[in-house]
């Protein structure tokens, strides 16, 4: 596969991750049907890229996977840039699909927000480089559905608190459907980024074989 057709997947499963998102929350319905939804969608598109490009759809993903090494330098930045842009995308064609945008709540609680950010990305991160790029789990064929369901986990326990966004592109995503503030989307891209980074620092003091 050409680096341009892993760039291609890498927009599509975040365009249809950030859609998702933004068809539940803005005018949809409460309750369970969001966070199900969310993990579900994220577990099917990660089995339908992860072979072509790894199926991170999270640039807090792309910088754990390069880190511990599964990621040349080279396609960080164009994976962060086809991620960006499928979530803005996904951003754009919810507002017209509903034909407004979203309503941000009250200001967060700065502290709360990025420490769950930090935390469930973390979570994620970890949970990817051990079921997808670990040569322990290599060929396994549960490894969409653990992804899906750590985000669908973290939704469920912290998306009243964050909004679950636990990855910089959905926070792009979300920002552009009016849900979250702008002045406030940095809270996601640092604690998001720092979550994924240590993350991804662990598994190579737990894994110091593998390379």
């Amino acid at each position: 596969m050409t680096s341009i057709g892993k760039y291609i997947v890498e927009l599509i499963g975040t365009f249809f991750l950030v859609l998702t998102i933004g068809l539940c929350v803005v005018k949809g319905d409460p309750g369970v049907i969001a966070p199900l939804a969310i993990g579900s969608v994220l577990m099917v598109m990660v089995y339908a890229g992860g072979h072509i490009s790894g199926g991170h759809y999270n640039p807090a993903v792309t910088l754990a996977v390069w880190i511990r090494g599964r990621c040349a330098t080279a396609d960080v930045v164009p994976y962060w840039i086809a991620q960006f842009a499928g979530a803005a995308l996904a951003g754009l064609t919810v507002t017209y699909l509903r034909g407004d945008s979203g309503s941000p709540g009250p200001d967060p609680n700065i502290p709360k927000v990025a420490l769950v950010e930090f935390l469930f990305t973390f979570a994620l991160a970890y949970v990817v480089l051990n079921v997808a790029t670990s040569k322990a789990t290599a060929g396994n064929s549960f490894y969409g559905l653990a992804i899906g369901f750590t985000v669908m986990a973290g939704a469920f326990a912290v998306g009243s608190i964050s909004g679950a966004a636990f990855n910089p592109a959905v926070a792009l995503g979300v920002t552009i459907m009016n849900l979250v503030k702008l002045s406030v989307v940095w809270i996601h891209l640092v604690a998001d980024l720092a979550g994924a980074a240590v993350a991804a620092l662990l598994f190579k003091f737990l894994n110091p074989n593998d390379k």
